[in-house]
């Protein structure tokens, strides 16, 4: 109870309330905000269900299709406050459409026809939805971490920035520049994040060190098994949308990908050993590096699940619409799940890698030499 007491201090009660009091408003603005759009939304107030309808495909898939009719009142542009009827169809599944509720928000394109007003829907208004979550984020950041917790934060939003005037300059470029841009891209992450989270110090010149050597050498050797193999087996043209060469846009994923494992293992190996080096300040190097290694292949084999579990939630979707549409095993595999298993892989080498660096480099800057 009494570390309870600690805990909510005056301080972070404060804190505490000055959130809620930004959260409240935050999500009133974004109810009400409809006038800063230039798009059409209307609420939904009354909805007309009728009977689901069965739907069989020739591969025996069963649906349900439902039509609703929505009665609408206009929330912003010259036509606010008038009232329109639309129809819509939604499937049990929902795969391509929308069911519509009371209350919901939702974009219109209005057109008129023999007089009568009527409109199109084009998706849900779901701003509050990401705001009430941004700051649900922020909220546990800042209430666990404290100041920490807000420089992790401002290092997300500025690599998020980094991020969209890297693809801008990729756009910019035509494509013709994707590794290069991605890849200096990858080290001013590393750098940004770990300056704004450990600050400038030894524990992050060996984090530092760790993420980028692990996840070089990794890239490296992946390229070198792909001359060795002639890049059989890569499916790049399954990768949907692709409007310029996709290889390097692949290789540049898995740079991004695999980065952020790595940083995320170096992280943890490097954190561990300045704690042993707080609590016995005499360790040797020797005794830091196996250490490190023991922490590593600790937390090897969950970090490894975790990304192929990422993976499998990436892919599984798409993976079973595959196979519900007649097609086999093998070619579902190749077209959907090819190329995230070669970047698990890829990124299950960085992590592999990346524990007798940080281990060494942690080593070298905090451990004593053994005395002969």
């Amino acid at each position: 109870m009494n570390s309870i007491k600690r805990w909510w201090t005056k301080k972070k009660i404060i804190t505490f309330l000055i959130l809620v009091l930004i959260g409240i408003v935050s999500m009133l603005f974004v109810t009400h905000n409809q006038m800063l759009y230039h798009d059409t939304i209307a609420k939904v107030t009354t909805v007309q269900t009728d009977k689901p309808q069965k739907q069989v495909d020739t591969f025996q898939n069963v649906d349900h299709l439902t039509d609703q009719k929505l009665h609408l009142v206009l929330m912003n542009g010259d036509k606010k406050g008038q009232t329109l009827t639309i129809t819509n169809q939604y499937s049990d599944s929902q795969a391509t459409d929308q069911k519509y509720k009371v209350g919901d928000q939702i974009f219109v394109k209005l057109h008129t026809y023999d007089g009568k007003l009527g409109g199109t829907i084009k998706g849900f208004k779901r701003d509050s939805v990401l705001v009430f979550l941004a700051w649900l984020v922020v909220c546990l950041l800042v209430m666990s971490m404290a100041f920490k917790g807000a420089m992790a934060l401002f290092s997300v939003l500025l690599n998020a920035t980094l991020f969209l005037f890297a693809v801008k300059l990729d756009l910019k470029w035509q494509g013709n520049h994707v590794m290069l841009i991605f890849g200096v891209l990858a080290v001013i992450f590393s750098v940004l994040t770990l300056l704004l989270v450990l600050g400038p110090s030894k524990r992050m010149l060996a984090t530092l060190g760790a993420t980028v050597l692990g996840t070089s050498i990794s890239m490296l050797i992946s390229l070198a098994i792909f001359a060795l193999t002639q890049e059989k087996g890569m499916f790049y043209e399954s990768m949907e949308y692709v409007t310029q060469v996709p290889r390097p846009l692949f290789l540049a994923e898995t740079l991004l990908g695999s980065l952020g494992a790595v940083m995320d293992e170096s992280t943890d190996i490097v954190a561990t050993l300045f704690e042993l080096k707080s609590i016995d300040p005499k360790v040797s190097r020797g005794q830091l590096f196996l250490s490190g290694r023991k922490v590593g292949q600790s937390i090897m084999g969950p970090l490894v699940n975790v990304l192929f579990l990422i993976f499998m939630t990436d892919t599984f979707i798409s993976a079973l619409l595959y196979i519900k549409n007649g097609n086999s095993w093998g070619y579902t595999f190749a077209m959907n799940m090819s190329l995230g298993t070669v970047q698990s892989l890829i990124s299950g080498i960085g992590i592999v890698l990346a524990i007798p660096v940080a281990s060494g480099l942690a080593a070298l800057l905090l451990g004593r030499r053994r005395a002969a």
